[in-house]
């Protein structure tokens, strides 16, 4: 067994992971799908950063939407590593760019993970109805829970990586929103937090 993050893990499920990391290494000059800056942290500031998100949402989930999933954080890291410790979970990635899409669709194909890639704006899809949503540096609090809102189960939860400025955020939202909210501290960077949100409502 291999470990990511806290997370107990197959060796097969780290050589796909790495089959991505390999993937994006080579197609981030074309498409930019994470800054230049952390390429050489890539493993830490993206990898083990989206699998702590995992270890957040509810063991029995069944479906997963991440919005604004660009290169795939934390989504596809999800995805990877659920296959093996939670198969049931079905995933969904929302991006509007259609390179970005390729790529997704791409390492999919290439490490034989089943995953949903919609190829469209947020606003323009369908209800999700999705257990758990993500989105990592997608956009402030009070604006992702209006992205976020239509395409949540009943009872579905909400799981928002944030930097150091996560309070003025929730307390804008709050000025528009009402919702439940817990605080995780980032285990890959000290300022920075995962919101966990729930029981949304426009205020």
């Amino acid at each position: 067994m291999s470990v990511i993050g806290d997370l107990r893990v197959s060796r097969e499920t780290i050589q796909k992971l790495e089959h991505y990391a390999d993937a994006l290494r080579k197609w981030n000059p074309k498409i930019n799908l994470v800054s230049k800056s952390t390429i050489d942290d890539l493993w830490r500031r993206h990898f083990v950063d989206s699998a702590q998100i995992l270890e957040l949402a509810p063991s029995d989930a069944k479906t997963w939407a991440d919005l604004g999933a660009g290169g795939g954080f934390p989504g596809l890291v999800v995805a990877i590593i659920a296959a093996e410790i939670q198969p049931k979970l079905s995933m969904t990635l929302v991006e509007s760019d259609h390179r970005k899409c390729t790529f997704l669709r791409s390492v999919l194909r290439e490490t034989s993970i089943k995953a949903n890639v919609i190829s469209r704006r947020i606003e323009e899809i369908p209800p999700l109805q999705a257990c758990v949503i993500s989105a990592r540096a997608l956009a402030e609090l009070p604006k992702l829970l209006s992205l976020s809102h239509g395409h949540s189960a009943k009872g579905g939860v909400m799981l928002f990586p944030k930097g150091e400025n996560w309070r003025t955020e929730v307390s804008e939202a709050q000025s528009k929103w009402r919702f439940d909210h817990q605080v995780a501290k980032s285990k890959t960077n000290t300022k920075s937090v995962i919101l966990r949100i729930s029981g949304v409502c426009r205020a």
